[in-house]
């Protein structure tokens, strides 16, 4: 797909770019290339294909819920502002 110099220096502008006149043939053959490629994906057959999710079948995957005894609760708690009984004590924020 063709692009011109004022489509690149409108895109720029509106991307608050300043481009140099030397730069501008870059970018021009950059998003060509760019567009070309989305036009080849655009076109990509998809007629009989099955729905896809993800790239494997995996699916909910999480980790066993298990309550896991911290054992150094002193060192956790020495840079707490306030503490009582082993916890973080919090300022309330409900009413």
């Amino acid at each position: 797909m063709k692009v011109s110099s004022e489509e690149i220096l409108h895109i720029a502008n509106l991307a608050n770019l300043t481009l140099e006149e030397n730069e501008i043939e870059n970018y021009l053959k950059n998003l060509e290339e760019i567009l070309n490629f989305a036009n080849i994906v655009d076109n990509a057959p998809i007629e009989n294909l099955d729905i896809t999710i993800g790239a494997n079948e995996a699916k909910n995957v999480f980790r066993k819920d298990e309550i896991k005894i911290f054992e150094d609760n002193e060192s956790l708690l020495k840079n707490a502002i306030d503490c009582s009984q082993n916890m973080f004590k919090i300022p309330k924020v409900l009413n």
